[in-house]
């Protein structure tokens, strides 16, 4: 195995054998703390902070050019690198960035399975020592089709070849929680909280992949749709959107305005518990 065939989901025991490869940069997304106790060798720590613009009422949204050139360039990224993303959280972060890799077309890319958990659990090599990448001078262009807007999805809501994945808690979806002016959930979005696609007692590796294909297709989240997954803010659904390109889901989005965006803006419909 080398770097250009590493597979899209990479075990910790596998890649073990491949720290050294030219051309792998592992970039962690965990917390800084965590990181600093603790990380793969070699791994660059981002700030998952820098992965959004951060301005209502998206906050969500994606940075600009400018912004993500800034960013790719500092971790030294270059259009041969391939990255293996990991994080302290189960994939959310790390999701998120692979999205956002994918938004510039840079489609060389691995999720460390468990992440820093799976690792650490699995007995391997750790480091201490904080990285410092060479920077690059990495031009980010924002071409990729994974993300869609409000204005999209209202138009689609009652399209039968179309899905709304929302990935926050049940309480959240069902209005019980509320995180923005309005509670409740787009209509006609199911709920899968993305905790569930991690398995709490494999050191949060995701499940079976084929038993949550099962699952999605029960809630009618099936490869033959138009599916867009989403939560508070693009966070959580990152993992869930990197589920669906894990599953060859060939048209699986992001919406990151999320719920931040679509629960505070009136005229949007909203569905919630009686």
């Amino acid at each position: 195995m080398t770097a250009a065939s590493l597979p899209r989901l990479l075990a910790p025991e596998d890649f073990a054998r491949h720290l050294d490869d030219a051309g792998v940069l592992v970039v962690d997304l965990s917390q800084r703390r965590v990181y600093d106790e603790a990380h793969v060798p070699g791994a660059v720590w981002l700030d998952f902070k820098r992965t959004q613009a951060g301005t209502p009422p998206a906050p969500g949204a994606l940075p600009d050019e400018a912004a993500l050139s800034a960013l790719l360039s500092s971790l030294g990224l270059t259009a041969d690198t391939h990255v293996v993303a990991c994080d302290d959280e189960g994939g959310g972060w790390a999701g998120r960035f692979l999205w956002l890799l994918e938004m510039v077309g840079h489609t060389k890319w691995s999720y460390l399975d468990g992440g820093i958990h799976a690792w650490m659990a699995a007995g391997l090599p750790l480091e201490q020592r904080a990285n410092t990448p060479e920077p690059s001078r990495y031009v980010a262009r924002i071409t990729g089709d994974e993300a869609v807007d409000k204005t999209y999805i209202r138009a689609r809501i009652h399209a039968a070849d179309f899905a709304v994945w929302d990935a926050r808690s049940r309480d959240e979806y069902h209005g019980v929680r509320v995180l923005a002016a309005r509670g409740g959930h787009i209509p006609g979005a199911v709920n899968l909280d993305w905790v569930d696609c991690m398995d709490r007692n494999r050191q949060l590796r995701l499940k079976d992949l084929e038993a949550l294909r099962a699952t999605l297709a029960d809630l009618g989240v099936t490869p033959d749709k138009d599916i867009v997954t989403h939560c508070q803010t693009h966070h959580r659904s990152g993992l869930t959107w990197l589920v669906g390109k894990l599953l060859g889901f060939p048209r699986i989005r992001a919406y990151p305005g999320s719920w931040s965006e679509w629960g505070n803006d009136e005229s949007l419909p909203v569905e919630s518990l009686p």
